[in-house]
């Protein structure tokens, strides 16, 4: 589905990223997990085309997608969504989501919205409300519906559970496990809070200053006391 292969990549002369691989098979969870400033959201933007790639390949489905503008990337079945919050707050839920929809062409956005209520039905009940005067876990709901707009093939999130309070956290968590089972969508997770994360992963990376130290499974990582200490902040 998606690979990841020996990238090196930053902005401009500011080299963040060394020899990366990272695989993300077809409904798939994979957590990128690490200490703030390891370059997590850096590889999310070299995916999506926002960040400078020396060298290394990024593929979907086996096309080369390195180096493409991100309005190409995400007609190829990529969706991002940022951890700054990319809604516009003067408008409504449903405004928002009409207007990405009808940004993305798609045929019958009434059904389409239909679709996004059904997954986030506390989204129905706000939809004629100001998305500014959202609570932060409903503005990370309304994000991530404008990334499924398209019915992409892989969603990468960053952070979508920051600053959102236990409730929310636990809501969103399972609200990204349910779209990958049920939309059998893959979803590239960067994520602060390890101990969630790790509850839906399939697979696990631990980024440090640039470089993967850890690739495997969630309970393989677990084990490493040492790696979950020094850089996770979990175990004694």
């Amino acid at each position: 589905m998606l690979k990841v292969e020996s990238l090196n990549s930053g902005y401009g002369k500011l080299h963040v990223l060394y020899d990366v691989s990272v695989d993300c098979d077809k409904e798939e969870i994979v957590a990128v997990v690490g200490p703030n400033g390891a370059g997590k959201t850096t590889l999310l933007n070299s995916i999506f085309g926002i960040a400078d790639i020396y060298s290394g390949s990024v593929k979907i489905d086996g096309e080369e997608i390195t180096k493409l503008p991100a309005h190409v990337i995400a007609r190829k079945g990529i969706a991002y969504v940022l951890q700054m919050i990319n809604i516009f707050s003067e408008l409504s839920v449903e405004e928002n989501l009409r207007i990405s929809a009808s940004y993305a062409k798609i045929p019958d956005i009434d059904k389409k919205l239909r679709e996004i209520f059904e997954i986030f039905p506390i989204l129905s009940e706000r939809r004629k409300q100001r998305a500014g005067t959202l609570s932060g876990g409903e503005r990370q709901m309304l994000a991530i519906s404008i990334g499924l707009i398209r019915d992409p093939k892989i969603l990468l999130l960053d952070e979508p559970t920051a600053g959102l309070m236990p409730l929310y956290v636990d809501l969103i968590i399972k609200k990204i496990n349910e779209i990958r089972k049920e939309r059998g969508i893959s979803v590239v997770l960067v994520e602060q809070n390890v101990k969630k994360a790790l509850e839906i992963a399939d697979r696990a990376y631990v980024l440090v200053s640039g470089q993967i130290i850890f690739r495997g499974s969630p309970s393989d990582l677990a084990s490493e006391k040492e790696i979950m200490r020094l850089y996770l902040g979990m175990g004694e």
